[in-house]
């Protein structure tokens, strides 16, 4: 009789424990939000004229290394041709302002958005930021739209239902599912960083579309994937909180306005906290103080480690930055320090970043020479040094940059655009003319496959086989 009971009282506890379990399991369809959603997200096309200069003598390519071939480029003709690039973005306003990523629209002729699948219209640019890659566009046109609006992204847990919509290779409206995979993801891409990592499919061509919660409201703007070529279930979304900061900035002042300590930051490793008898690592170690900034102000010196700020605990270096860029300029703030192994107060006025001799935006026009690979079908320009500093390559890395694909060249489902050509059949490449000779080299072989060796668009080096016909 006990052993009936016992029998009667696990299936009880079965069943309460699946009835609890199927409040969360997966929706049936995902059909009425997406319908009621689709409305609100556009597919963005942008149009840029890229000027390049030809060969000035067809058929003749001068020696790897040679100084003429530098020389001479600059007899060629100038060639202009039109590069095109596709991205997502939703409407947050019925006057018709559209959110999108900067990467998307940056150095864009003409940008088309076309809504709900078949209506076009031009837009202009209200404001940008390279740091967030977060763009603001706003329609020309009086029509009012259907507009979506943003969700609380603090609140999205691990685990939670999200649908992804946009653009990916060009096919407008595509709805993709998954969850949430993780939060606070990090990946070297911008400045600021606080992605949600998803498993919801993200392709080129997503960029700057949304991801919805089950409420229909935006929790983040999806922005990169990790992986060589499509999506692998990786993708990383710019939380809401975090992006709503950056967007109000640019539609009140077409310019972001962040807040500034003047410190460069370093993490606390176990070292360093047993040295300074902190209890755990934790916190930010101030490696200096540049002169005239708010921190050195206030009286905060290189060995400092900043534990709070604002009265938010820093666990973590990299929480800091984003943390001080989210505060308003000019406000009085209270910071915790770690000196001489006990606690202080600082009371620190923010400056502002943009202003600031910290803020190390590229804004000079660059003239950089691209170069057609004919029979590759691909446009390349040399590396910089402004490439291996920003992208964190090897100070002796040389090769070309891959700056467009065409849809017919062998490379197309390969090698993504962004990618780094640092080697082909086990040679290094420095220059276009080296790599125009291991290709025609490759191409009087009866086997035509050439090895390339690259760093991708996430900087990881890989190995490709490429077949040229």
């Amino acid at each position: 009789m006990k052993k009936f009971k016992l029998i009667i009282g696990f299936l009880f506890f079965t069943f309460g424990f699946s009835q609890n379990l199927s409040s969360q399991t997966i929706p049936s369809s995902f059909a009425d939000l997406a319908e009621k959603l689709m409305p609100s997200v556009v597919n963005i096309s942008t149009t840029q004229t890229v000027v390049t200069n030809s060969n000035p003598f067809p058929g003749f390519e001068f020696p790897p290394g040679s100084p003429f071939g530098d020389m001479f480029k600059e007899f060629g003709t100038p060639q202009e041709r039109q590069s095109s690039a596709l991205g997502s973005g939703f409407i947050i306003d019925e006057d018709g302002i559209v959110i999108t990523n900067n990467h998307v629209i940056q150095g864009a002729d003409d940008i088309i958005v076309r809504v709900n699948g078949d209506k076009e219209f031009k837009a202009k640019v209200i404001g940008a930021d390279p740091l967030s890659d977060i763009a603001v566009l706003k329609l020309d046109t009086k029509e009012k739209f259907t507009p979506v609006k943003f969700g609380d992204s603090d609140k999205a847990r691990i685990g939670d239902w999200v649908i992804a919509i946009g653009n990916p290779f060009g096919l407008g409206g595509t709805v993709t599912s998954g969850i949430i995979s993780a939060r606070n993801r990090s990946i070297g891409l911008t400045r600021y960083e606080d992605y949600i990592q998803t498993d919801a499919s993200i392709n080129q061509g997503n960029s700057g579309g949304p991801l919805f919660n089950m409420d229909g409201d935006v929790i983040g703007i999806n922005t990169a994937i990790l992986g060589r070529s499509g999506s692998i279930g990786i993708g990383f979304s710019i939380p809401s909180n975090s992006a709503k900061i950056v967007i109000n900035q640019l539609l009140e002042f077409g310019e972001t306005k962040r807040g500034w300590l003047g410190v460069r930051i370093q993490d606390v490793t176990k070292e360093i906290a047993e040295v300074e008898n902190l209890e755990k690592p934790m916190g930010a170690l101030v490696a200096s103080v540049a002169d005239n900034s708010p921190s050195a102000k206030a009286g905060v010196k290189a060995g400092d480690i900043i534990l709070e700020f604002d009265g938010v605990i820093i666990n973590e270096m990299k929480e800091l930055p984003t943390i001080v860029a989210k505060t308003a300029v000019g406000k009085k703030v209270k910071v915790k320090i770690w000196r001489n192994k006990k606690e202080i107060i600082k009371t620190i006025t923010l400056g502002r970043l943009e202003t600031s001799e910290d803020f190390k935006i590229a804004e000079k026009e660059v003239q950089i020479e691209e170069i057609i690979i004919k029979d590759l079908k691909i446009t390349v320009r040399k590396l910089s040094k402004e490439d291996i500093k920003s992208r964190n390559l090897p100070n002796q890395t040389s090769g070309l940059v891959i700056t467009n694909i065409e849809k017919n060249s062998p490379l197309f489902n390969s090698i993504e655009v962004n990618s780094i050509i640092i080697e082909a059949q086990k040679k290094k490449i420095k220059s276009s003319e080296d790599l125009n000779k291991v290709v025609k080299d490759v191409l009087k072989t009866n086997q035509k496959t050439i090895l390339f060796v690259i760093y991708n668009s996430q900087n990881q080096r890989r190995y490709i086989g490429v077949k040229l016909d």
